[in-house]
């Protein structure tokens, strides 16, 4: 027994707007009499911002989980199996499924994906509810993956990498041509729109990306108060890439649930000598680092953000 066809292209309509990295959409699914499987696109693999291919993993995996959340809420369970093939290194998962009730928590999270946005504008001062961050961390553990709270006294540990990261990037030619590509769009399907995106803030202790031709105005212009996790594995392989990416999404949706606003940043990770310094000053090398997440509250008087685009999920689906 399995979903119907009209299911299965319902919950993926849901899955597409899991988050990736600059919004690239980096995945494939092909609907099979038994399961569905995932692939890595790589075809949209970002060679100059992400040369090891690991954002593009960890971005897959963030669609898997929202795969999980949007089956869920439609009355079915999943079984995963993560690389399934070792030949096909495209092939990331192999999700099989099982009836089973709807909790009022998949209701709740299937909301949080359609309320969710990238919020990279500065978050104003202010105390977060207690306990947010706690939940927002347990989310990520229960998906095999850890998340590192950032005390404002450690934030230097990555604010150095990430405005180190800021400055080689500004004089690549290559990734600046890349970047060029990939934000700045209006009315693109994929890529990062100049409507949801703010002026770069260089001055900042934690420097977010700068994306190309900025619009989206500003709240404040205080320091941005947001709280840093830092989402890491034990290990480093693909499978660890994957289980960070179901992770963040966990994460990310929890955030949504509580009301707070979320980005992540991922800049510096992309550079082995960056990445290395980060595992070694926030993590004492006890594990690898994947993704960065900055969480905080908008209050209600800051303007709501539009949804980003995402293809059609016809674009990203083949049916075997």
């Amino acid at each position: 027994m399995r979903p119907s066809l009209a299911t299965c292209r319902d919950a993926l309509e849901m899955t597409v707007r899991a988050p990736s990295v600059h919004n690239t959409q980096p995945w494939r699914w092909r609907i099979l009499p038994d399961r569905i499987d995932l692939y890595a696109d790589s075809h949209r693999h970002l060679k100059a911002t992400d040369p090891l291919a690991r954002a593009m993993v960890v971005s897959c995996g963030a669609a898997l989980h929202h795969m999980e959340i949007a089956f869920a809420v439609l009355g079915w369970g999943v079984q995963i199996m993560r690389f399934p093939d070792a030949t096909d290194r495209d092939l990331l998962a192999s999700v099989r499924f099982v009836p089973r009730p709807i909790a009022d928590t998949d209701i709740q999270l299937a909301a949080a994906i359609l309320l969710r946005r990238s919020d990279r504008r500065r978050f104003p001062a202010g105390e977060l509810p207690a306990g947010s961050i706690r939940a927002i961390a347990a989310a990520g553990c229960r998906l095999g993956a850890a998340a590192r709270q950032m005390p404002e006294r450690f934030l230097h540990q990555l604010g150095g990498p990430m405005r180190e990261a800021a400055d080689r990037h500004a004089i690549d030619p290559e990734y600046c041509a890349e970047l060029a590509a990939w934000s700045g769009c209006h009315g693109a399907a994929s890529g990062v729109p100049a409507r949801n995106t703010p002026a770069a803030r260089s001055a900042d202790e934690l420097p977010v990306r700068a994306f190309a031709g900025p619009e989206l105005p500003e709240f404040t212009s205080a320091p941005d108060a947001a709280q840093w996790l830092v989402v890491c594995t034990p290990n480093d392989d693909r499978s660890s890439q994957l289980r960070a990416g179901e992770a963040t999404s966990a994460m990310l949706l929890q955030a949504a649930r509580l009301g707070l606003a979320s980005s992540v940043q991922s800049e510096p990770l992309g550079m082995l000598d960056l990445r290395d310094q980060i595992r070694q000053s926030a993590l004492h090398r006890c594990a690898y680092p994947h993704i960065m997440i900055r969480v905080g509250a908008m209050p209600s008087g800051a303007s709501p953000l539009q949804f980003t685009p995402r293809r059609c999920v016809e674009e990203v689906i083949q049916v075997a």
